[in-house]
């Protein structure tokens, strides 16, 4: 049992849950379960901190399996100590770093393991007794006896520990442990009087050269502090204890040094409030999900709709320090005015995340699109995955292009629109990762490149947004140009067997072809199979319903994806294609604009039964409810924009498509005021839309155009079981 700080999860609160969001004052922060996520392979963060913060305040675990690459997980209540940076939702496990345990007697300093319960630090958390929302975390240590509890700001992580009486109380610097792939490398830390500790951890992992600097301050003056190994990687910081006494720790980091360290320490949190930190970390939370007001009876929707909007607000994290300095993504240090961000998990989030900030957090986007364009500048192409300065190169296409050129045309206010077009074609022009095959032959030949297929395909899509966005600058030839390269993929499309199937150099097929054949990482696909590939290319709708021969027979054929056996083939089967109807496969973000091709088809009656279907089948408010990784908040966003009723399935299009809106209504503040979603006759069996009206004029669109949303106004649906 877990005791979290959640309204409706107790009888006594159950009947609050009829009272939506909408009548105010609402505290948004109380409809978060942090829960959702932290079992099967969500892979969220648990823990404290503020939205899109540096810190990510929290417990990490013994495993570093694949199911703990945020440091927890549900099953799990070991707690080798408290890290101040973690990832969210992800598929590969890094960071973990300056990990942190207040312990009281003699300890071994390692990580240990559970069989042997006194062979490293850790201990069990009390989870009947945990507390947890957002900005805040506290959990009882059951081995010392000791009370935990966390709040944060952007860049510092504040401590309160309450100790039981104890000659040989500690906290514990541990800067050998990060977690899954991470190592250190090279790690120091020093006194300064009897009060700070401030030192450094370099590590290799993902990220292969990550700097994380970092001050600690305490409270009470440590009796002593001692270096428990010859490269300073456990350090213990020796107290006295009365019984149910508090210490208090403030730990601020930094990318770039121990001075910028502890100048976010001394600007962010110079007092020793804890009760007011984590009151201002909620407060800030509050006004971030307050952006979007909605309202409906049913409670798990309220429930679900704010998790997941708290989860789009954890990553990307704040990489640059109070002063503006930071580590560019060739490794020197630079100063900017305009705050940096980095874990750029950019095969995900282009998809919905980042349109969504566009929506509700236009500042930020901006300075999230310049600083892709200053990692373009420093690396010589956007990010694919950047993790804290580092380029993981991880997945596949070039999906950096995709949000850059989104900006370019929605003319994000704060993005420089030549910086950025200049970004795209460059990065399109790169020959790395399959780019020069591609150019070479037209398309990536199955037989000269690894998951051939997926690369191309998500190449194809990002020619498509810089189609766009060429469009938007009135740039005709590269329009033309890049409209054609988008259709790359059509070299996959087989019309023998009705799917993307590996082309060779010479022009033959790969054989022998399974559809439903999976192999993780090592086939043609990546983390996919023909089934769900086949379907990945929203830029070029007429392109699918030419290869298929009429729109019906698309929509005939996108049917069968939802119609036939989930069965998966193959030797090593890819544990991310999860939350399967037939073959579609929601768990993994291949599929996440495929259900909307049903409206861009002309069959939107066919999308709004699948949304339904999605939304209630595969978010719950369990902590297995997720039907995959929720990879830095792409999952959730899909939920968000799913749940309003709208979703861009188009790459850089500044379209959104409609889908099968959820709630009464919904309130949406933008830079024009509010933009509000109403639905007329909304119900679990009316799920169609009947018609719309915006502003009051009836509208016959199948999609609604950013410029509108951003505007302001009224959308309503009027809803039908037919």
């Amino acid at each position: 049992m877990r005791l979290i700080n959640i309204l409706c999860l107790t009888p006594l609160l159950a009947a609050s849950c009829s009272q939506t969001p909408a009548d105010e004052p609402v505290n948004y922060v109380d409809y978060v379960d942090t829960s959702i996520g932290t079992g099967g392979h969500g892979h969220t963060f648990m823990g404290a901190s503020v939205p899109f913060g540096m810190v990510q305040l929290g417990p990490t675990s013994i495993p570093e399996t694949w199911d703990w690459c945020s440091g927890y997980h549900d099953s799990d209540s070991t707690i080798i100590g408290f890290s101040h940076t973690h990832l969210e939702g992800t598929g590969i496990g890094d960071l973990f770093d300056v990990t942190v345990m207040p312990v009281v007697g003699e300890v071994t300093y390692a990580r240990g393991t559970e069989e042997n319960p006194e062979s490293g630090l850790w201990s069990y958390g009390e989870r009947s007794a945990q507390v947890s929302r957002p900005g805040y975390y506290s959990i009882p240590l059951t081995r010392y006896g000791i009370n935990a509890e966390l709040t944060a700001t952007n860049r510092v992580g504040m401590h309160r520990y309450t100790f039981p009486k104890a000659d040989d109380a500690a906290v514990v610097f541990d800067l050998e442990n990060g977690g899954c792939w991470d190592d250190p490398t090279e790690t120091h830390m020093e006194a300064e009087g009897n009060n700070r500790i401030t030192g450094y951890r370099y590590s290799t992992g993902w990220a292969k050269n990550q700097k994380v600097y970092f001050v600690a301050e305490f409270s009470k003056p440590f009796t002593s502090f001692d270096l428990k190994d010859e490269k300073e990687r456990f350090g213990r910081v020796n107290f006295a204890t009365d019984s149910a006494e508090q210490i208090l720790m403030k730990v601020a980091i930094s990318p770039v040094s121990v001075e910028g360290a502890k100048a976010n320490l001394e600007q962010e949190l110079p007092g020793w409030d804890f009760d007011a930190t984590a009151q201002q970390a909620s407060d800030q939370w509050n006004n971030e999900l307050g952006k979007v007001k909605v309202s409906t009876t049913d409670a798990d929707a309220i429930r679900k709709f704010y998790t997941a909007l708290y989860h789009t607000m954890i990553v990307p994290a704040t990489f640059s320090d109070i002063t503006g300095e930071y580590r560019g993504a060739d490794g020197e240090v630079y100063k900017s005015d305009a705050t940096q961000y980095t874990i750029f998990s950019l095969w995900d989030t282009y998809r919905a995340q980042m349109p969504l900030m566009s929506i509700l957090h236009p500042e930020r986007n901006a300075d999230m699109i310049n600083t892709m364009i200053d990692i373009y500048k420093k690396q010589g192409r956007l990010p694919v995955w950047h993790l804290w300065g580092n380029e993981t190169d991880c997945m596949v296409g070039n999906p950096g292009i995709i949000p850059v050129a989104d900006a370019i045309v929605k003319n994000i206010a704060g993005v420089d629109r030549d910086e950025a077009y200049k970004a795209i074609l460059a990065t399109a022009a790169d020959t790395a990762r399959g780019g020069g095959l591609r150019q070479q032959y037209g398309f990536i030949p199955a037989d000269l490149f690894n998951e051939a297929i997926a690369y191309d395909m998500e190449y194809a899509v990002a020619d498509g947004a810089i189609a766009n966005a060429a469009a938007a600058v009135n740039d005709s030839t590269t329009q033309k140009t890049f409209t054609e390269r988008s259709r790359s993929y059509r070299n996959y499309l087989d019309k023998t067997t009705g799917f993307v199937r590996g082309k060779m150099a010479d022009g033959s097929w790969r054989t022998p072809f399974d559809p439903n054949s999976t192999s993780h990482r090592a086939d043609d696909y990546c983390e996919g199979n023909a089934w769900q590939y086949t379907w990945l290319a929203p830029q070029d709708v007429e392109g699918l319903i030419e290869f298929f021969g009429s729109k019906e027979a698309a929509v005939a054929n996108l049917d069968s994806l939802f119609m036939t056996s989930s069965e998966l083939t193959g030797d090593d089967k890819s544990p991310d294609i999860t939350g399967l109807i037939g073959q579609y496969a929601h768990g993994n973000e291949p599929s996440h604009s495929t259900i909307y091709l049903y409206a861009m088809l002309g069959a939107p009656d066919k999308a709004a039964e699948r949304v339904r279907q999605v939304l209630d089948e595969f978010y719950t408010v369990e902590p297995d409810g997720l039907a995959g990784n929720e990879d830095a908040g792409q999952m959730s966003a899909w939920y968000i924009m799913s749940a309003l009723g709208f979703y861009q399935a188009e790459p850089a299009s500044g379209r959104y498509w409609f889908g099968s809106p959820i709630f009464d209504k919904a309130e949406i503040a933008v830079p024009g005021g509010v933009f509000t979603v109403k639905t007329v006759n909304n119900s679990a069996d009316n799920k169609y839309i009947k018609s719309i009206k915006l502003n009051g004029k009836d509208y016959d669109k199948p999609y609604i155009t950013h410029e509108d949303i951003m505007n302001g106004g009224e959308l309503v649906f009027e809803m039908t079981s037919k």
